[in-house]
């Protein structure tokens, strides 16, 4: 009976103390490096909250040659972070992705031009050079000029369009008038380069009124048929709603988190707390949920596209509440 005693105590031992070895895996492919704009995802692994909601959650950093719809579509992620437009893009063209939460409230895409380019207001762009993000991320910015107009063909009437590469070298070399920014991140880069903000002019998206959904949480349609999917995936949001609402709360620890898991080494504490500061601007508020009118501009602002829109039709399907309705109640 003694030995029955012990082996029975050792093995509650065992599944407590064992937790991780049935917890359920989650593969998290992100949209960019390893940086402030996931905080909430490195804070929720390093603060132990995917742990205790039992999930084994693997964070895999993106880069330049990393396309997280391509990731996701050949099975190498249960989850991925992306923007709407693309997003979209990818599921009219038979990829069918759906979007179960959105952490991210705002946009915080810009354009960003050197003042002495002349360059004031959105019409003065016609006969200029600017520099745009391509990968999925060119969606916003080519509706944008649909909407204005503005041919992205060249020409005087219209706009030069220059691949940029993830860093602000065009304008600080003057390669552009204008490049592509986000006010967490290559603004600073700017900024940093010696450029002072009274010698930039910006153009928010948000001000424009062509903002679209940044930074949501997708997974493949049919995955969503199996309900131990959805409650994973419930308790997946709900724990890194968790670790966002910690990041709001504590910058500085939070920045701290995410370059202890950046492995480049090229990252500064300092950069990743002002990171930090502007990504908190645009999750405040949120706890996940999918804002419908904002789903519903954003489809508006890609459909705005012309003879050659971003998408063709309204999606249908394209995101659900089922995960986040869930998660609320963990």
């Amino acid at each position: 009976m003694k030995k029955f005693l012990m082996a029975a105590a050792a093995a509650g031992a065992l599944l407590v103390s064992g937790t991780s070895a049935w917890a359920e895996a989650v593969k998290l492919q992100l949209k960019w490096v390893t940086q402030a704009q996931f905080a909430g995802y490195y804070v929720a692994a390093a603060k132990g909250f995917y742990k205790d909601a039992g999930l084994d959650v693997t964070i895999m950093p993106g880069g330049p040659d990393i396309n997280p719809q391509q990731v996701l579509a050949g099975g190498g992620a249960d989850v991925v972070v992306d923007w709407m437009p693309s997003a979209l893009a990818t599921r009219e063209k038979g990829s069918p992705v759906v979007n179960i939460a959105q952490p991210f409230k705002k946009s915080g895409m810009m354009l960003t031009c050197r003042k002495e380019t002349g360059i004031t207001k959105p019409e003065d762009f016609k006969g200029k050079t600017l520099g745009v993000w391509f990968f999925g991320n060119e969606y916003p910015f080519l509706s944008w000029m649909s909407t204005l107009g503005i041919p992205t063909t060249g020409g005087a009437d219209g706009v030069t369009v220059i691949k940029q590469g993830f860093n602000v070298d065009p304008l600080i070399q003057k390669q552009a008038d204008c490049i592509s920014t986000m006010t967490y991140n290559e603004y600073w880069q700017v900024i940093d380069a010696g450029i002072p903000a009274d010698q930039l002019v910006v153009f928010k998206y948000e001000d424009q009124g062509v903002a679209t959904l940044e930074d949501g949480l997708y997974v493949l349609e049919d995955k969503l048929k199996d309900p131990a999917f959805v409650d994973t995936m419930a308790k997946f949001v709900a724990a890194s709603m968790k670790g966002w609402d910690y990041a709001r709360a504590n910058g500085d620890e939070a920045a701290q988190i995410v370059l202890d898991n950046d492995a480049s080494g090229a990252q500064t504490i300092e950069h990743q707390k002002r990171m930090m500061g502007e990504i908190n601007k645009l999750t405040e508020g949120s706890d996940g949920t999918l804002d419908v009118a904002a789903a519903d501009r954003t489809v508006a602002t890609l459909m705005k596209g012309g003879s050659d829109p971003v998408i063709t039709k309204k999606p249908e399907g394209a995101w659900t509440s089922a995960v986040t309705d869930k998660a609320k109640g963990m």
